[in-house]
């Protein structure tokens, strides 16, 4: 029976989806600023817990002085007990497996091809684009918040100060918190988008294979000569397109989590079958 190892085919296929998508998706978190989301500076001079003297730690073994080192090289290597195993017994002869047929495949190649790849690159790729625009934009309008809130700092008194301070950082702080939710459901989004190309795809290399009559399929990157007629990259995708063309992605305004827990996640075939009852009114 032709076996394949699924693991394998997702492993490579969001490797190559996600190299794109993810990190543009960190993008996000850092448009704006270098180091992350932006924290306005307070005007008062921060107050600093006391610091407790921390306890020595032992040293790490590299950390040991030379002469620590010299001293346990003189060692001799411990002498420790060997329990008694049990032999492991000679086994019956048995069918010897079938020759191998082999076939070599590009996933990556295949992700670049897929037409419900680029969909899911074009949809969700707007929708972290957009992520970041905003990111941004918040943080400049948080700098200059803090800015004047700097300027007319001499004419307010200190409550009034920390009390607008308070104000902002909370705004900020929420803020964050939205822009990281919206990056998680972007990101789920792509789990839900490449999960149906990674099930569809696993089954298409294994007809793809069977109808040469190979059984074994490898990676090309695993392999370093090949001849024609071994790489089933081109026909792999060719047949995906024909079978999956397109993918469920969810809204932008929905939480793949929630749909989840709904126990209502539709699929890729779920809008056709919706619109025939609205057809028929």
């Amino acid at each position: 029976m032709f076996r394949f190892s699924r693991s394998a085919v997702m492993t490579a296929s969001i490797l190559f989806a996600g190299s794109g998508l993810a990190s543009s998706l960190a993008h996000a978190q850092t448009a704006g600023g270098g180091s992350g989301w932006f924290v306005p500076k307070t005007t008062q001079a921060p107050v600093h817990a006391p610091v407790r003297a921390a306890r020595p730690m032992a040293p790490a073994p590299e950390q040991m002085s030379d002469g620590d080192e010299g001293e346990n090289s003189s060692r001799p290597p411990p002498v420790l007990p060997q329990p008694p195993i049990p032999p492991s017994p000679e086994l019956p002869k048995a069918a010897p497996p079938p020759a191998v047929v082999m076939g070599i495949i590009s996933v990556a190649d295949v992700m670049r091809q897929s037409m419900a790849g680029q969909q899911v690159e074009r949809e969700l790729g707007g929708r972290r684009d957009s992520l970041a625009r905003d990111a941004q934009r918040a943080q400049g309008g948080w700098r200059d918040e803090q800015q004047k809130l700097q300027a007319s700092a001499k004419n307010m008194t200190a409550e009034q100060i920390q009390s607008q301070e308070r104000s902002l950082q909370s705004r900020v702080m929420t803020a964050q918190r939205q822009f990281r939710d919206r990056n998680r459901i972007i990101q789920e989004a792509a789990q839900v988008a490449l999960g149906q190309i990674e099930r569809e795809l696993v089954q298409v290399i294994q007809h793809v294979a069977s109808s040469h009559g190979m059984n074994l399929v490898l990676h090309s990157e695993q392999v370093a000569l090949h001849v024609d007629g071994q790489d089933i990259t081109n026909e792999v995708a060719k047949q995906l397109n024909v079978v999956l063309p397109k993918v469920y992605i969810p809204a932008a305004n929905e939480d793949p989590e929630v749909l989840a827990k709904s126990g209502k996640m539709p699929t890729a075939a779920a809008p056709a079958e919706t619109s025939a009852p609205a057809d028929a009114h």
